[in-house]
């Protein structure tokens, strides 16, 4: 069938006048938006530029930060055919230098500060945002307003090369290396006419990365990072005057690019259904991926879509779930509607357990969907429609962060900021009538894509043959304008070589905090804030993956209890209680991990006590039943096998198994494996549960718009619950000796990557004052954090690796050091001496007093970010509560990080980082990297994907 390519429309207009700078005149005010009553906005004021940026500003003293985002209005759907993934490369390009800032600088000069930051590229607009404490906050527009204006002659082959390696390791590791990590990008080539922008994903194709030269990259920041394209949003603890005036500073001089207009294309059109396939090389069950044309982001029918969605495929009260997971015929069917700037998509998608094909999993989708139709639209549905689409609104505004996102995305898709009402206004007039129009309108008998990801070795067979080929006849290539761009550097009228000062280090205030304890011994521990109406309550019962100690032949027992927990009660079944919780808006969710089972709850302030209900329903009634139990162990089972086909998981699996023994209890004790699962009973579940749930082992965080008062009143139904004792077995040590001048390896065919663990067993435990956050702080240089020794070699001058890091990681049971990456296949062996060198060199040399200062500068300054939203302040709150720390820890941190020393330092490093005591773990293709082993002078031990020895 063919396929019509629309030509893109010339997107600017060239002229010297609209490139050189322009004369600087005071910003332009254009809106002003105050909060009245109770009305959920964002205060904010929007400024103009006269060189087009756009800047807005909006304060929230509620902590002392400040976040910073520069959004430019180009992500890949302004790229062209041949130079896929660009946008996204050249966001890395962004972080290697400009004029004034050295390569490496923007990273080292952040992280010192105490701020974070990061970029983001998608089809649409490309992002760099930093959080820092609010001193920092003129170095930040300093260091953004430098690369905007001044990357050009900063940017050097040598600076290409390595990022260009950076991206394509990216892909690996993201894409390439992972169990159905190429379907969209099969599924978006088929959707979308040769040449649409969408037709690739935003990381682009090997190929076309291997084509482009460091003059592609020149153009497109001539033609497209200019101020009139961009959108510069500032939030946090700012005085608007001052901040404004150093806007005008440091970027009024910037000169504009060319012109940029809004791309306008029409929604793909599928006539027929289009079939294609692929063999996955990680897979071990096929997916069915179909995928509708939709519709834009901010369109009319877009929330309309949102509730078809949860309706049909997303939550225990789906269609979807009923028939494909409650009756175990998948492991996943889920329904979801993407939405961009050019058009959007209606995506179902199926995973079928062993036993069914994918022409039954199809045939089954098209079952729903008229059981759909046939059902309608219930008051039920849109009350839990509207409840939690509501809450994830509300929630994603808890941060100062997540406040300038939704500010800065509004003005580059819409030019308004303020969507917040109109788009909860959408949500709340959604009606029965508009979800039947909008399936019967995108979804009743219209033609789909539909592929079929096949396992590789597997004998199954697509939904129906391939009939699909991209048409490339009739292709025009849009003309972007990158002929005659010029390069006109701005003049200042100060220098830029100095780095603008900082003020004093804000004051940092712990968060105010209660403890209590009920009267059956429930330690309780809590913090007001009502930044936004929301309330985060942890209920956490000790124990978890420890307790299968007691009988290993039922490993596995803690994780499975967690699940069932998740699901049917004595006066709710599971689709009830999930409908009851999307109505509030609230959520409850429970799992263990290898110390504790965890109920985490979530509520708007108006719904707790509703939501509270549903806890005591969920913790004092549950009822455990067969059917859930082998649901759940089918699920469990399955995830086995999927595991052993992600290096990744391979590698932290097996890794433990090196540290710990094969057959130590915590190594599967929480998960349990193919030998323990099946041996799991419904009396097994009630059993742990009757057993190990007591209020003599439970303890409670509360943080959010609620008072101490009104916590133990609301809370009052625990003080009944009596109490048992419980016995929790100690944690089995590992063996702290490791095999010297070994190498394991374990073989996955045809890996892009190579898993890297390097690491030992520390038989530290953790403490906030002692050894252990003192050895926190020595790994910082060596791997934690961007401008490590580690990721700074692997990653920024070999190019090997999207990232590599070490760390020290320990709980109440000893602790371990791990370093760790993920490397291109070629590269496997280098990486490995590289490692042990680096590791080696930092023990033998120490640090040096650079490294120092930068630790204490980098970190000192970090708690400014650390106790912002409610699920931070709980962090911060469980820590003391579990570890039963002084309320003042946190001073007494930054006495020892301000007063420790090289000489202490490198006396902690010696003693505990030693790589003739680590174990060096290698999971890839065992073809590509074997021979690189022969001269290392490892002993070469092969291991499966269990961890055991294979026989040579």
């Amino acid at each position: 069938m063919k396929s019509k390519f629309y030509t893109l429309p010339l997107a600017f207009a060239l002229g010297l006048p609209a490139l050189q700078a322009q004369a600087q005149q005071e910003p332009k005010l254009i809106e002003k938006v105050v909060k009245k009553g109770d009305e959920l906005v964002i205060p904010y004021q929007k400024y103009v530029l006269s060189n087009g940026l756009t800047v807005i500003l909006t304060e929230d003293h509620s902590d002392p930060i400040v976040h910073v985002d520069v959004t430019y209005h180009v992500g890949s759907a302004r790229e062209e055919i041949g130079k896929s993934g660009f946008a996204h490369f050249f966001e890395h390009m962004m972080f290697e230098g400009s004029d004034h800032v050295k390569s490496g600088d923007h990273f080292k000069t952040i992280s010192e500060a105490g701020g974070t930051l990061n970029g983001s590229t998608n089809r649409d607009r490309t992002n760099y945002f930093e959080t820092v404490p609010n001193n920092q906050l003129e170095k930040m527009l300093w260091l953004e307003s430098d690369r905007m204006g001044f990357l050009m002659d900063a940017v050097t082959q040598p600076k290409f090369e390595i990022q260009r390696s950076t991206v394509k390791n990216e892909r690996g590791q993201n894409y390439d290396n992972r169990p159905y990590g190429l379907a969209a990008e099969a599924a978006s080539k088929a959707l979308y006419p040769y040449g649409h922008p969408y037709s690739w994903l935003t990381i682009g194709y090997i190929e076309d990365l291997n084509k482009v030269d460091v003059n592609d990259l020149k153009h497109f920041f001539l033609r497209w990072y200019g101020p009139n394209n961009a959108t510069l949003t500032i939030g946090g603890d700012i005085n608007p005057k001052q901040t404004l005036a150093w806007v005008q500073k440091y970027f009024g001089s910037i000169p504009r690019c060319p012109e940029v207009k809004n791309t306008v294309l029409p929604a793909p059109v599928v006539t027929s259904d289009r079939y294609i396939s692929y063999t996955d090389n990680y897979a071990r069950l096929p997916l069915l991926y179909v995928t509708y044309p939709g519709v834009k982001m901010y369109d009319k029918d877009q929330s309309a879509l949102d509730a078809l969605s949860l309706i049909i495929g997303q939550g225990k009260n789906s269609i979807l779930y009923k028939n494909f997971i409650k009756s175990r015929k998948a492991a996943q069917a889920t329904m979801r509607s993407p939405n961009t700037e050019l058009s959007g998509e209606i995506n179902i998608q199926v995973i079928p357990y062993p036993g069914q094909t994918l022409q039954e999993a199809k045939k089954m989708v098209d079952e729903s969907l008229a059981e759909f139709e046939q059902r309608g639209v219930t008051d039920d549905d849109l009350a839990r429609f509207k409840g939690s689409a509501e809450a994830d609104y509300i929630n994603s505004l808890a941060s100062v962060s997540g406040k300038v996102s939704e500010l800065a995305a509004a003005q580059t898709f819409t030019g308004n900021p303020n969507q917040i009402g109109r788009e909860l206004a959408d949500i709340r007039k959604v009606t029965k009538a508009d979800i039947m129009r909008v399936y019967n309108q995108y979804i009743k008998g219209k033609a789909a894509v539909i592929l079929s990801v096949l396992p590789k070795g597997s004998d199954l067979k697509p939904v129906a043959p391939d009939n699909y080929n991209v048409d490339q006849s009739g292709y025009k290539a849009p003309d972007y304008g990158y002929d005659k761009l010029t390069y006109h550097k701005a003049k200042d009228n100060f220098d830029r070589k100095v780095q603008p000062p900082t003020s004093q280090n804000p004051v940092i205030k712990v968060p105010p905090f209660w403890t209590a304890k009920t009267p059956n011994g429930i330690k309780m521990i809590g913090a007001f804030t009502n930044e936004i109406p929301t309330v985060t309550l942890t209920l956490s019962i000790k124990g978890g993956g420890l307790l299968a100690a007691k009988d290993s032949a039922k490993a596995g027992l803690p994780g499975i209890v967690g699940q069932m927990l998740n699901d049917d009660t004595q006066n709710f079944t599971a689709e009830q209680f999930n409908a009851e919780l999307e109505r509030l808006g609230s959520s409850i969710q429970v799992g263990a991990s290898q110390d504790e089972t965890t109920f985490s709850v979530s509520s708007l302030t108006k719904n707790l006590d509703q939501t509270l209900k549903l806890l005591q329903e969920r913790l004092f009634h549950p009822k455990f039943t067969d059917q859930a139990l082998e649901r759940i162990k089918k699920q469990v089972l399955q995830g086995f096998q999927i595991a052993k086909t992600q290096p990744a998981n391979i590698a932290s699996s097996v890794y433990s198994k090196l540290l710990y023994g094969k057959d130590n209890i915590r190594t599967y004790g929480l998960g349990g494996n193919e030998r323990t699962v099946p041996n799991i009973t419904l009396a097994d579940v009630q059993g742990f549960y009757d057993s190990y749930f007591s209020p003599s082992v439970s303890s409670i965080v509360v943080v959010g718009d609620i008072t101490e008062a009104d916590v133990k009143a609301k809370l009052s139904f625990l003080n009944g619950w009596a109490a048992k004792p419980v016995v929790i077995p100690a944690a089995p040590a590992g063996d702290k000796n490791v095999a010297k001048n070994i190498l394991y390896l374990v073989d996955v065919p045809k890996a892009a990557q190579s898993e890297i663990r390097i690491g030992n067993l520390t038989g530290l435990n953790y403490d906030a004052t002692g050894t252990f956050y003192r050895l926190g702080l020595v790994n910082y240089p060596l791997g934690g954090g961007f401008d490590s020794r580690l990721n700074i070699d692997l990653r920024e001058v070999k190019g090997w690796t999207y990232g590599a890091s070490s760390g020290f990681t320990s709980g109440k049971f000893g602790g371990v050091f791990t370093a760790a990456a993920g490397v291109r296949a070629a590269s496997t062996d280098s990486a490995v001496v590289e490692f042990i060198k680096d590791i080696k060199g930092y023990v033998d040399n120490g640090i040096t007093k650079d490294e120092l200062a930068f630790t204490k500068s980098s970190i000192g300054q970090s708690d400014a970010r650390k106790y912002e939203t409610n699920d931070q302040k709980a962090a911060f709150l469980s820590r003391i509560q579990n570890y039963e720390l002084s309320p003042n820890f946190v001073d007494e941190q930054n006495k020892i990080l301000q007063n420790i020393t090289q000489s202490e330092m490198n006396d902690l490093a010696k003693k505990y980082i030693n790589t003739d005591n680590m174990i060096i773990l290698v999971v890839g293709d065992k073809e590509k990297v074997l021979s690189g082993f022969s001269s290392m002078g490892y002993q070469l031990v092969e291991l499966d994907a269990d961890g055991n020895k294979i026989k040579q």
